[in-house]
């Protein structure tokens, strides 16, 4: 089984404010700096295996200081790109809440394509679940971080809950969140999401040590959320 930490990029000056969709050039705010640096400590506990994020530097850039300290590199992949939201591309959310089709990516996001050539909710679908089940297979059994978008982290929580398309606005994910997958094969299975506190249930279980008179002890107890996806409750 391989474990993934979902990581939605930290702020911009835009986040909230304008559709920027594939925009390149728009890297994360002060704000977003501190939350990146917060990222990489909230995984002092979890040994990774790699890094991967989409290659718009708002992504990359919140990962800069956890592959830093997990001595990574970070691995760039246009599959964990943010949606291509066409003509909408730089328009103001406040705008664009006035239209009548913001009413349809609202009610019926599953036959919503965005106009001017842009992409539709299930083909970044499609191409999300896709590139983590191979990010999975290229990583078996280790703990990968990969760093996308909301809307991105949003589609593969759906998709891990067998939520319809429809329903998957219904799923929060805040910037800098971590949000973590059990991936069998194709299988993807939710451990936890929209976290922002610690990681530590996502250490390596502790090796037994031997006391000095020689009885075997644990090195503490096991936290219930480490376990696999089919232990979990609630």
């Amino acid at each position: 089984m391989t474990t993934l930490f979902l990581l939605r990029h930290g702020l911009t000056a835009q986040t909230g404010k304008v559709l920027y969709g594939q925009t390149p050039g728009i890297p994360l705010d002060e704000r977003g700096k501190r939350q990146a640096e917060q990222l990489a400590e909230r995984f002092t506990s979890v040994r990774l295996t790699a890094i991967y994020s989409s290659p718009l530097e708002r992504c990359a850039e919140t990962v800069g200081p956890l592959a830093e300290r997990q001595r990574l590199r970070v691995v760039e992949r246009e599959e964990l790109i943010e949606m291509d939201a066409g003509s909408w591309t730089g328009s103001t959310l406040g705008r664009l809440r006035r239209t009548k089709a913001w009413r349809e990516v609202q009610s019926s996001p599953s036959t919503f394509r965005f106009p001017g050539g842009g992409e539709s909710f299930a083909e970044a679908q499609a191409r999300v679940v896709g590139e983590l089940v191979r990010i999975a297979r290229r990583h078996r059994r280790g703990r990968v971080a990969v760093a996308t978008h909301g809307d991105v982290v949003r589609l593969a929580l759906a998709h891990a809950l067998g939520v319809p398309l429809d329903g998957f606005q219904r799923v929060v994910v805040d910037t800098a969140s971590v949000s973590v997958l059990a991936a069998d094969g194709a299988k993807l299975r939710l451990l936890l999401a929209n976290d922002t506190g610690g990681l530590e249930r996502f250490a390596a279980p502790p090796t037994a040590s031997r006391r000095s008179d020689g009885v075997k002890r644990s090195g503490g107890a096991r936290s219930r959320g480490a376990r696999s996806g089919s232990d979990l409750q609630g």
